[in-house]
């Protein structure tokens, strides 16, 4: 069982063929570190299939079975509440079964709810898959951040925990294709094909989990697998012995000094010394990391990124786009732009480091969705005689575009990103739950409210709000969140101990 823990069979049987290769070759390592992430990312596609399929296929979910609007916004929103329930118990699953294994159970959930909601013949069989569905949508956000930080050496970390929202992005535009290729068929076949295809891609990420991934050497550690923590390293550092070592003390020096911390505060049960010294008595450095984890969880769905996603369709009829064909292609275009976006920050992230591209998508977030709020507003109101501005939709596409692209820069992956390697080990698989559970009821309050939210101020008040909210964002990341380019996991809680969250941040 102890070397189930470290690698699984065929990754095994190849490691004692590239053994002999890989020495003395740092790239080795990178390319093992690189095939565990894109494996963990398979997690994220299938939750942002999950998430952007109901954009296109909820106008044929109503038709079919008798949805209204109101229970339709509480269905898409619900599953923001389920997945903030994952959320909270992946922590604990990641923590106690491990990351591989938790990996393979948001699988079979994931599986298991698409399934469910795709053979639905009410609104109530639709909220009991959703259920399911939602549970695995926040084991999955939670899971992939924390295996890849884990698994990453610090040189590629930034390229590495992009790959997530590249992931993800790519099955909400899988998605999108997928509802308008299918948008022809009948009523009562396409819109169970559109969510029934997202049960194919879990089978695939379950054998990934049991068969090719390894466990992270720090949760090795934490469990008392030195030999089996250091043989994973080895591999993710290209057989580098002596810097798998080195690695290994850093990682056993952070596990003692954590264990001492909890010892000195309390003599409770290790979840429950977690949890205490998360919420109850975080130490300062502690305090500072959870207020940047939550700041940018919140403002990342204040933007109103959920609603453009779920509801970009609606937002296009606003403009005068009427086609069905022609909204759906719109929405394709939203979902291709934030997925070719999302590849910058995989090569800048770890040059140009986390601050800078976070100041600039927020920026570039807020100044597109005034644009948007305009243009609604100008489409809203046309002359006397007149009907909408054609330049006005067409801006509205464009400015819709932009912002999905800026926010890709930035508040997509490097969130993710930043969040999962400020956390002290002890404390990362709860806190990145504890984050992501503030991301999911935000995502849900969007969700929900959206569709009154805009029959009471107007749509293009809407996206006016959203845009305050980015600006707000923006002075949220200059005033508090120092740089954490190129250093190490185990440097974060002296990083945030050490300087004042309004301080500048340090050279790296």
């Amino acid at each position: 069982m102890k070397n189930d823990d470290v690698e699984s069979p065929l990754l095994a049987a190849a490691a004692a063929a590239d053994d002999h290769h890989d020495n003395n070759h740092p790239a080795a390592g990178s390319s093992f570190a690189l095939a565990c992430a894109v494996a963990a990312s398979l997690t994220s596609i299938i939750y942002g299939y999950n998430r952007g399929v109901m954009s296109g296929a909820q106008k044929f979910v109503q038709l079919d079975l008798g949805v209204s609007d109101a229970e339709i916004e509480v269905l898409i929103g619900a599953t923001s509440i389920y997945s903030l329930v994952g959320s909270l118990a992946a922590g604990w699953a990641c923590d106690r079964a491990g990351r591989r294994r938790t990996i393979a159970l948001s699988a079979a959930m994931f599986l298991a709810g698409s399934a469910a909601t795709a053979a639905a013949s009410g609104y109530a069989a639709l909220m009991a898959g959703q259920l399911v569905a939602g549970v695995a949508c926040g084991f999955g956000l939670v899971v992939a951040p924390v295996y890849i930080a884990e698994i990453a050496p610090p040189s590629s970390r930034g390229f590495l925990a992009s790959i997530p929202e590249i992931a993800g992005n790519s099955g909400i535009l899988l998605s999108y294709i997928a509802d308008f290729a299918l948008a022809g068929l009948p009523m009562s076949l396409n819109w169970r094909l559109m969510i029934g295809i997202g049960a194919v891609p879990p089978l695939f990420l379950a054998a990934a989990a049991l068969l090719a991934m390894p466990e992270t050497p720090r949760w090795l550690v934490l469990h008392g697998h030195h030999d089996d923590a250091r043989q994973v390293l080895v591999r993710t550092t290209g057989g580098d012995a002596a810097l798998a070592e080195r690695r290994l003390q850093e990682i056993v020096s952070s596990v003692k000094e954590s264990a001492t911390k909890q010892q000195l505060a309390s003599g409770g049960g290790a979840s429950t010394g977690v949890w205490r010294d998360i919420l109850v008595r975080p130490t300062p450095a502690v305090r500072r990391v959870l207020f940047a984890i939550l700041g940018l969880q919140f403002f990342q769905q204040a933007s109103g990124v959920a609603a453009m996603v779920l509801y970009a369709p609606r937002v296009f009829n606003h403009v005068g786009v009427t086609s069905e064909r022609a909204v759906l292609g719109a929405t394709v275009l939203l979902g291709a732009t934030k997925t070719a976006s999302i590849v910058v920050p995989l090569f800048l992230a770890d040059r140009l480091g986390r601050r800078p591209m976070l100041l600039s998508s927020a920026g570039g977030m807020a100044v597109s969705l005034l644009v948007l709020g305009f243009s609604l507003r100008v489409s809203s109101s046309p002359s006397p005689g007149s009907g909408p501005e054609w330049w006005a939709a067409a801006t509205s596409v464009a400015a819709a575009a932009a912002f999905m692209a800026t926010f890709s820069l930035g508040f997509g992956p490097v969130i993710w990103m930043y969040g999962s390697e400020i956390l002290p080990l002890r404390l990362r698989a709860q806190g990145t739950g504890i984050g992501t559970a503030a991301n999911r009821v935000m995502s849900a309050a969007v969700g929900m409210s959206f569709i009154s939210l805009y029959e009471a101020v107007g749509m293009a008040g809407t996206f006016y709000l959203f845009a305050a909210c980015s600006a707000a964002a923006w002075v949220f990341i200059y005033a508090c969140l120092p740089e954490t380019k190129g250093r190490s996991l185990e440097e974060m809680e002296a990083l945030f101990d050490a300087a004042h969250p309004s301080s500048p941040p340090p050279a790296s």
